[in-house]
């Protein structure tokens, strides 16, 4: 065998040994228990989401798959321990709007880079928000409730499950849109949140619609409009903020699974082969639809698209309207 011949030879069994490393990996994987972390406490519809895929997954893998819930400053604490972590597969984050599109343009110096630090695994639902008001408050709908507010500054407030959320953001945006000044009040979870707004204490609570349903259903709460593009089959009577004529903004919060960058290949491969078929799954798509979301079937392309299209419109929404974290 000439020189060239073996080199020849040798270059091909390199990139023969590379590839069947791969494939051992994949096929490796996992072989210990992973973690899935929920930036928020349990409750709301991170945690919702995150323990119904976190189930499913594991019997997938056939592994056990642990619900990690890390709360703080809003969604950043969890979020970022994700973007940190060693990128081998057996940590992964629920990503949404609230932690991957809202915190960007929220914090200028945000500790981890939405689009740079996170590979999309997989969306699975997305759900829209329910503005909805303590029961004896005088309003039966948004445009009466606006005119009060921007004749009393200050005399309402809203609460949120904390500061940066897709709950807090939403409200100010439209709030700040409208014109009238209402008071914030963050909370830590939505759990929180509702006590004092079933309490009396809170007037307001744009929550996401699959939460906030029980409570409206129940006669707890009233519901003033829906932020997504229609009205909700559930609660056909609820007009959408366009249908209400106050402010032209529309939100659905997506929720899926991510993992940090440079996860290998093989590893994301086989976690969005699996995570594709959870959420294509009838039990699960019926589930989520049961509970007003619209399920998600998006290949990693499009999952890309749209995060990076929502990190671009709500960095220039907040930062345009100057939503700050408080």
């Amino acid at each position: 065998m000439n020189k060239r011949s073996f080199n020849t030879a040798m270059l091909a069994g390199l990139l023969a040994s590379v590839g069947l490393g791969g494939q051992a990996l994949a096929q490796a994987f996992p072989n210990r228990p992973m973690r899935v972390v929920v930036p928020q406490p349990p409750g709301g519809g991170f945690d919702v989401v995150g323990r119904l895929l976190a189930d499913r997954l594991g019997k997938a893998l056939n592994q056990s798959v642990i619900v990690e819930n890390r709360p703080g400053s809003g969604t950043l604490v969890g979020t970022d321990l994700v973007a940190k972590a060693t990128p081998d597969g057996y940590t992964l984050l629920v990503g949404s709007v609230s932690n991957l599109a809202l915190n960007p343009g929220l914090y200028r110096n945000l500790p981890y880079d939405s689009l740079r630090d996170f590979e999309p695994v997989g969306l699975a639902v997305a759900y829209s928000y329910t503005l909805v008001a303590r029961k004896d408050l005088p309003f039966n709908n948004l445009r009466d409730l606006l005119a009060y507010a921007k004749a009393n500054p200050k005399k309402l407030s809203f609460a949120s499950g904390g500061t940066g959320s897709g709950q807090h953001v939403l409200a100010a945006a439209l709030f700040n849109l409208t014109g009238v000044d209402i008071v914030h009040v963050p909370y830590r979870g939505a759990q929180a949140a509702y006590q004092d707004l079933l309490g009396g204490r809170v007037d307001l609570f744009f929550d996401l619609s699959p939460t906030a349903r029980p409570q409206v259903e129940s006669g707890n709460l009233k519901a003033l409009a829906v932020s997504g593009p229609a009205r909700l089959p559930f609660h056909p009577e609820v007009p959408t903020l366009a249908e209400a004529g106050v402010a032209n903004i529309e939100l659905e919060s997506w929720f899926g699974l991510f993992a940090p960058s440079k996860t290998p290949p093989e590893v994301l491969e086989r976690l969005r082969a699996e995570l594709a078929r959870i959420v294509q799954a009838p039990e699960l798509v019926e589930t989520f639809r049961k509970a007003g979301g619209k399920p998600l079937s998006l290949n990693t392309e499009q999952t890309r698209a749209l995060v990076k299209r929502d990190v671009d419109r709500w960095s220039k929404i907040t930062r345009d309207l100057d939503i700050k974290p408080e």
